[in-house]
């Protein structure tokens, strides 16, 4: 089973927000705060690395999207992961004029499960990756959303309950 998982506000997040509440934190990204562009130094959101290296150890090849446009930026999020232990896997990012679901189409083989968050402080489903996936990958791509700085924390443990 092939997963991808959002990378900002779904499994990492911005210094700054350790310790505060979901609602807290949303309210600071859409008021700019400023350790949001300190990329290198984004958390783990809750028990993100310990859920994806369960699902890691049960087989599940782990991939990454992330919100980042440019190949320096990935690298930050590389280093991100590597920092907490997060499970090694390709990262995806937007390139060209892309949009998240025209990286997700061009994804070889497609993933079989799509975790995202449900990009409350930047516009909701219009930012989404699975809402804008041409229909015919949506009957082959199983979504997972989770509010956005929630975590993945109650997405099920074992990867057989995820399709």
């Amino acid at each position: 089973m092939k997963i991808l998982v959002f990378l900002h506000g779904t499994t990492i997040m911005h210094k700054d927000a350790k310790g505060l509440t979901r609602e807290e934190i949303v309210k600071q990204v859409m008021e700019g705060d400023e350790s949001i562009h300190d990329y290198a130094l984004y958390i783990p959101v809750g028990n993100a690395v310990k859920k994806l290296q369960e699902w890691k150890r049960q087989g599940a090849k782990i991939c990454y999207l992330s919100s980042h446009k440019n190949a320096g930026d990935v690298e930050k999020d590389k280093f991100v992961l590597k920092k907490y232990a997060f499970p090694d896997g390709q990262i995806f990012y937007r390139q060209n004029r892309e949009e998240y679901k025209d990286v997700v189409e061009r994804i070889r083989p497609l993933p079989d499960v799509i975790v995202e968050d449900d990009c409350e402080s930047i516009g909701g489903k219009i930012e989404m990756v699975y809402p804008n996936l041409k229909p015919e990958l949506k009957n082959k791509i199983k979504s997972i959303v989770v509010k956005e700085f929630e975590g993945i924390n109650y997405i099920p443990d074992k990867i057989s309950e995820l399709r």
